[in-house]
């Protein structure tokens, strides 16, 4: 996201998601894959579904199992798991390893307040028969302990002395994906840990989770006085604090904060659940991983950033020009991607990776905006960001004869409701393309931007000379529209669908 106009002061209680709001409009809220076959204990330590109502209202339908609530209640002793706070710390926890491949090991590092035993479910996402998720394990009941204050230093906070709480030995037979480990302790708080399982297998698209936008948007602790993240920071009267005063470095070795799934994470189990359902061939990485060396893309057919995917490393960009001039299609399903230069850096204990530094306009050295140092994002996605859309604009349908748009019902001029939303993208008239062979914009769409002055969103593709298609949705609100209630749309469905099978092959 592009910096706002001047430090901004927010209330106490306000998070950084709140903070942010505009930039995520189809926020999930409430994880709404857990669904009615999950268990967890009740304030006397027995294991209760959660969605069993023990006082049920006068005439309340009865389903399997008992009487049905439409989502986790809060209120303490109903016997539903409660949400964990940053400032109680209830149970929170992260992953110190990274994704991992089967066969390897997770390490866990939560703290408990008061201790008291907990366990942990580990999800993967997926359709599921529309569930968006299925139990793959459930832990023993583990000893929680209270871990450690946060350390601190330069507005970087870091929970890398925390002690292993737990060791998940991923066996050989698990699938690679995305997964959530959901943590609930004893007296039913909850919290939740994402971490992925990658593979060197073939397969015809590689899924990027981009866990480094993820980590400079957390804010952990939300407690009012110790959070920071690359937006934010609190002063000392608890007030939210903009840019200005953020953290220039952020952790990998800490929660996410609130309910412990990242901001955005939504847009990327929209593309994961959309793409099982229609049986694509999908292989996952972190973003991290592009920039270790740690898979090959040019060995997929096609790489898919299915969010918003923010801050790149000279490296991730490196990997991923290379993979598209050796024949890698790329399929950017968001607005606003490569946008900050960042650095990864090894933790006080030498773990490569788990330090996140971008200085932005701060500081001494060389600017951080891709654009700034000549290599604009969009000499590599075809168009780049322009700015905030602050409410959702109707997506207008361009060159509605190409394949793209090809059975999907949309014509010329058409409007997609509600798809351009967020932040969008643009093709910028002075700036550099990036080499092609053909290049097309597929949609024009204007829109009203904070200051009320008229802008406009497109959405590009260009064959590079390699061969390797090149898509850009220029929007926030494409992922959503493939598998999210209340937003999916079948013309964009059918659109993506028509971009996929043709970079693996299909028909």
């Amino acid at each position: 996201m592009a910096p706002g106009p001047g430090p901004k002061h927010t209330r106490r209680w306000e998070s950084g998601a709140l903070a942010h709001a505009v930039t995520d409009p189809f926020g999930q809220g409430p994880v709404p894959w857990l669904r009615g076959s999950e268990t967890y204990f009740d304030d006397t330590g027995q294991v209760v579904p959660w969605y069993v109502d023990p006082n049920p209202a006068p005439g309340a339908a009865q389903g399997a199992g008992g009487p049905r609530v439409p989502a986790p209640r809060t209120a303490p002793g109903s016997g539903a798991p409660r949400s964990a706070d940053d400032v109680r710390r209830q149970i929170k926890g992260f992953v110190s390893t990274g994704a991992v491949a089967p066969g390897e090991a997770v390490d866990f590092h939560i703290t408990v307040d008061p201790p008291q035993e907990f366990s942990v479910d580990v999800y993967r996402i997926g359709h599921y028969d529309g569930d968006g998720a299925a139990k793959i394990t459930t832990s023993p009941r583990l000893s929680g302990i209270v871990q450690p204050p946060p350390l601190t230093a330069d507005r970087t906070v870091s929970c890398h002395h925390w002690w292993l709480s737990w060791r998940l030995q991923v066996p050989s037979y698990w699938n690679v994906g995305a997964y959530v480990a959901v943590l609930t302790t004893v007296d039913g708080y909850r919290s939740h840990v994402p971490f992925t399982i990658r593979d060197h297998r073939p397969a015809d698209l590689l899924l990027v989770l981009p866990d480094v936008t993820w980590q400079a948007y957390n804010l952990y602790p939300e407690d009012g006085r110790t959070g920071a993240s690359l937006y934010h920071a609190w002063d000392d009267d608890g007030r939210l604090l903009g840019e200005a005063d953020a953290a220039t470095t952020v952790s990998f070795d800490r929660p996410y904060a609130g309910a412990g799934l990242p901001l955005h994470v939504g847009h990327a189990y929209d593309f994961i659940r959309w793409a099982e359902r229609y049986g694509y061939d999908v292989a996952y990485a972190d973003a991290r991983d592009l920039h270790v060396g740690a898979v090959d893309p040019t060995r997929y057919r096609g790489l898919v950033f299915p969010g918003h995917d923010e801050y790149w490393s000279t490296r991730m960009r490196r990997t991923v020009e290379l993979a598209r001039d050796s024949g890698t299609s790329l399929v950017f399903l968001s607005a606003n991607s490569l946008y900050w230069q960042v650095e990864l850096g090894p933790s006080p204990s030498g773990v490569p990776g788990r330090l996140l530094t971008c200085r932005k306009r701060r500081g001494p050295g060389r600017p951080v905006l891709w654009r700034e140092v000549d290599r604009a994002e969009q000499q590599l996605i075809g168009i780049q960001y322009a700015g905030r859309v602050p409410e959702p604009h109707p997506l207008i349908v361009r060159n509605s004869g190409h394949w793209l748009w090809e059975a999907t019902g949309a014509g010329e001029g058409d409007g997609i409701e509600h798809l351009v939303a967020g932040e969008a993208d643009r093709y910028f008239p002075r700036t550099a393309l990036p080499p092609h062979e053909d290049r097309i914009l597929l949609a024009h769409s204007p829109y009203s931007d904070t200051q009320g002055v008229l802008r406009h969103q497109e959405t590009s593709l260009y064959r590079a000379p390699s061969g390797a298609l090149v898509f850009a949705s220029g929007t926030f609100a494409w992922s959503p529209a493939l598998d999210r209630p209340g937003h999916a749309d079948p013309r964009i469905q059918r659109a993506t669908a028509n971009l996929l099978d043709r970079i693996c092959k299909r028909g």
